[in-house]
């Protein structure tokens, strides 16, 4: 059993070395521990620093690509070093190194594709209001998307085996953590989640405010579940214009029957506006459904691609 934990950077040359000493180098049930540091175009020491204090593997970008990149660049170098359990960490000791046995033990019991530490945001003391009250709800609408029970869908700590990382394929920009967890869930993955204790750090730079933060985020949510589930979406949307439309019409009908039509002839004009894009969303609606699936035996393609590239004879079941 191989366990590599990665560790995303940029610009850490100066608390890299001690999320590096934090990390256990023997843990029960695994036979071996190696480090990845993924330096995301760093313009410090970061590399040298991370060769110096004991990492096994560094993986260099020479320009920024991005944290959900980087994310996705580890798990598969990782997966190409043999691992068979990865763990993803931040560099800036938000999360102990402590943690990682507790972290993998639903993994080790065959409980688990994936495993998220559960910061208990509610409960943490160097988080704002406003910070807390917008983690809580951003998980709650993950949850409701994913069809998951993770508590703290934000949180970077967190565990996958080798199969959880073939299987997944981030295509979002910003950040990995939401993407994963609603991918994991639409792909009926095992998830589990533990707590864990978060420690102070500096501010994010991931985004530059929480309206950014937000904003984000929730356009990272509404695209992967409208990747998912397209024909949820776009029968909802089309469904309202549709019936805007009907109501319209049927107004426009009312006063014609009326004998009153003077004036009304915006609500005919605009309710057959509002039919017509109706019907063509709900049209998007069933080819967006169709790509979908389309998508679906795609990924499973590359999973299998991925897994006869990667994973020796005795692995591939």
């Amino acid at each position: 059993m191989k366990l590599i934990v990665q560790i995303p950077c940029l610009n850490e040359e100066t608390t890299l070395p001690e999320a590096l000493r934090s990390i256990p180098r023997q843990i029960p049930g695994v036979d071996t521990v190696e480090v990845l540091v993924v330096d995301d175009g760093s313009t410090d020491r970061t590399s040298a620093v991370a060769r110096e204090h004991g990492a096994d593997h560094v993986v260099r970008f020479p320009r920024r690509k991005g944290l959900a990149y980087g994310f996705m660049a580890g798990l598969d170098a990782c997966v190409r070093l043999g691992a068979d359990v990865i763990v993803n960490t931040d560099a800036d000791n938000q999360y102990p190194g402590s943690d990682i046995p507790k972290l993998i033990a639903p993994i080790l019991a065959g409980e688990a594709d994936m495993v998220i530490g559960d910061r208990r945001v509610s409960e943490v003391a160097h988080f704002s209001w406003t910070k807390r009250r917008l983690q809580e709800l951003g998980s709650w609408v993950v949850r409701k998307v994913s069809g998951t029970d993770v508590p703290d869908t934000t949180s970077g700590f967190r565990a996958l085996t080798r199969d959880a990382a073939l299987r997944l394929n981030i295509v979002s920009e910003f950040t990995y953590t939401l993407e994963t967890i609603i991918q994991a869930g639409k792909k009926k993955m095992a998830i589990a989640h533990v707590p864990i204790e978060a420690q102070e750090t500096r501010p994010s730079r991931l985004f530059s405010s929480t309206w950014d933060y937000v904003k984000r985020s929730g356009a990272t949510i509404l695209r992967i579940y409208a990747m998912y589930e397209p024909f949820k979406v776009f029968i909802l949307l089309g469904s309202a214009l549709f019936f805007s439309g009907v109501a319209l019409g049927l107004r426009y009908a009312y006063f014609w029957w009326m004998g009153d039509i003077r004036g009304h002839i915006q609500s005919a004009i605009l309710s057959v506006l509002l039919l017509i894009l109706g019907f063509q969303t709900l049209q998007w609606g069933i080819m967006a459904d169709l790509i979908a699936s389309n998508r679906k035996l795609l990924e499973d393609v590359l999973y299998r691609v991925r897994r006869a590239e990667l994973d020796p004879p005795d692995r591939r079941g």
